[in-house]
């Protein structure tokens, strides 16, 4: 059974390189949007109402959720729903290979190539615009580790109440766009008014901004952050799986 699973994931990852367009805006345009934003000369200017940093430096932790959101909300719900669309999942359900070591499948793909595109961000941002490393790695990789399970169960749901292939591009598209506003994709979450940032702390994204802020900065993630993400990916994945339908 687990040399099974270990050839779905195998077959899973084979295919996702073979997908240039899902590649792209998972692994490239994060990096891509972090330089062209890095070139931008005021954008690399101390700013005194940011606390001494610079634009640059709030836009590495938001090029990296946009990575997460890409993969959560774009690329697994027309995957998962294509596959079941086309019966894959239902004949799967008559082999040795159950239909969810598909689905663990794809999570650990999408993750791994959101935390590939990360780790290159942040390495883009360290050479290129002299942005900090995370000072405080353990609460980085935490909230990031959170971050993905809470983006990627928000694309579970997404699959689980879709339908259609159809259905799930035009969900994923509704949710996308909130989403990378509460990532502080427009305006960066330590910027938004005191109101506005309240409310955008509720959410995933808005949490996982700040609390990879925060660790970027050296100062461990709010347990406040933590516990919105946390919350959320139990919540979702609760939902996930009772309305996700194999066939």
């Amino acid at each position: 059974m687990a040399s099974a699973s270990l050839a779905v994931l195998r077959t899973e990852a084979r295919l996702f390189t073979r997908e240039p367009g899902i590649l792209f805006w998972i692994v490239v345009f994060p990096t891509a949007l972090t330089v062209i934003l890095g070139s931008i000369p005021s954008f690399r200017e101390v700013d005194d109402s940011l606390g001494g940093r610079r634009v640059i430096d709030l836009y590495v932790a938001v090029a990296v959720l946009l990575a997460l959101i890409v993969a959560g909300l774009q690329a697994m719900p027309p995957i998962l729903t294509g596959y079941r669309e086309r019966g894959i999942l239902r004949r799967m359900s008559t082999t040795p290979v159950r239909p969810s070591a598909l689905l663990t499948a794809q999570l650990f793909v999408l993750g791994a190539s959101a935390f590939c595109s990360a780790v290159l961000v942040i390495a883009v941002g360290r050479i290129f615009f002299e942005v900090e490393l995370p000072r405080q790695l353990g609460g980085y990789l935490l909230a990031l580790i959170l971050a993905t399970a809470s983006a990627l169960a928000f694309g579970a749901v997404v699959c689980a109440v879709a339908p259609t292939l159809k259905a799930a591009q035009a969900i994923g598209s509704v949710v996308f766009f909130p989403a990378m506003f509460t990532a502080g994709v427009w305006t960066p979450v330590q910027v938004m008014p005191h109101l506005l940032r309240e409310i955008v702390e509720c959410t995933p994204f808005g949490a996982a901004s700040d609390a990879l802020d925060q660790a970027m900065r050296g100062v461990w993630p709010g347990w406040s952050h933590l516990g919105v993400m946390a919350l959320w990916t139990v919540l979702l994945t609760a939902g996930a799986a009772r309305w996700f339908r194999w066939e």
